[in-house]
């Protein structure tokens, strides 16, 4: 009988997936070829790491739990082209791997959106992720203007992604169960893209701005936020965007004019 992993930390929010079925379907949503880096975080019991390393040319798993570590290392002794390494995923140097990766993960719940923010920094180095998430996150992450889960993550995430939805996942598929039910969500990063660091951060500031108060309209959110009125009143002219609409109402597109217009040198610049 094949040993056992380690039983799942609850401060490290483990869950580990069980279910052969949702792991074929991971595995077939991810779409690996036989030459492709695969970089897996958080392998835990080393399930999905079995069929990642049967679909691609090399997998790095990257797991925080030492106890885990040692299991994985001695349970795939005989692989050759995976690699084990202790790394806390918070702070893995994702934008220094070695090749473009397909990431694919299933993501605490309680880190899932700050990781997401450090993979989407690196894309240069990821070509495509397979995220298993809160079920909540997921429709975040898929959702369209003038839903209830369209905000900040959509955003930011369709910005520099073609982001849709796979599946749901039902908690029963975990071991331990958690409280809630998950889904996995895929993002395929567009390219090319050219953002710098200072427009990548001028972006996120007018989208976080906007939606800080999302029941206002957008000129008094931003006004709130900084932004002279002058120079909203410039950008509403210049980009044709009314800022008595909301921010859920703003595609992603629109929200890259806006965003320009409001960061243009030629504007007086938010206090």
């Amino acid at each position: 009988m094949a040993p056992l992993p380690p039983y799942p930390r609850k401060r490290l929010g483990q869950h580990f997936l069980i279910d052969p079925n949702l792991l074929r379907k991971i595995i077939n949503l991810a779409d690996l070829q036989p030459n492709d880096y695969v970089c897996e975080i958080g392998p835990g019991g080393g399930a999905l790491t079995r069929l990642l390393c049967q679909s691609a040319k090399q997998v790095l798993a990257l797991e925080v739990d030492p106890r885990m570590v040692d299991f994985l290392k001695e349970e795939f002794s005989g692989y050759s082209n995976l690699d084990i390494e202790e790394h806390d995923a918070l702070r893995y140097p994702f934008d220094q791997l070695p090749e473009p990766a397909v990431v694919v993960a299933n993501l605490p719940y309680n880190i899932s959106t700050p990781i997401m923010f450090r993979l989407l920094e690196a894309r240069p180095k990821i070509r495509r992720m397979v995220l298993t998430v809160q079920l909540e996150v997921a429709k975040r992450l898929t959702a369209n203007p003038n839903t209830k889960d369209y905000g900040v993550l959509s955003v930011m995430a369709q910005r520099l992604a073609d982001v849709r939805f796979g599946f749901p996942v039902s908690r029963k598929c975990f071991r331990p169960v958690p409280e809630v039910d998950s889904g996995v969500v895929r993002l395929d990063i567009r390219v090319p893209q050219d953002y710098s660091a200072q427009e990548a951060d001028a972006f996120a500031s007018v989208v976080r701005a906007a939606f800080g108060q999302r029941r206002k309209t957008l000129l008094n959110a931003l006004r709130g936020a900084g932004f002279p009125l002058i120079c909203l009143e410039r950008a509403q002219e210049r980009t044709g965007i009314m800022l008595t609409r909301r921010a859920e109402t703003l595609s992603v597109g629109e929200f890259q004019n806006l965003s320009e217009a409001l960061n243009d040198p030629m504007f007086p610049s938010a206090s």
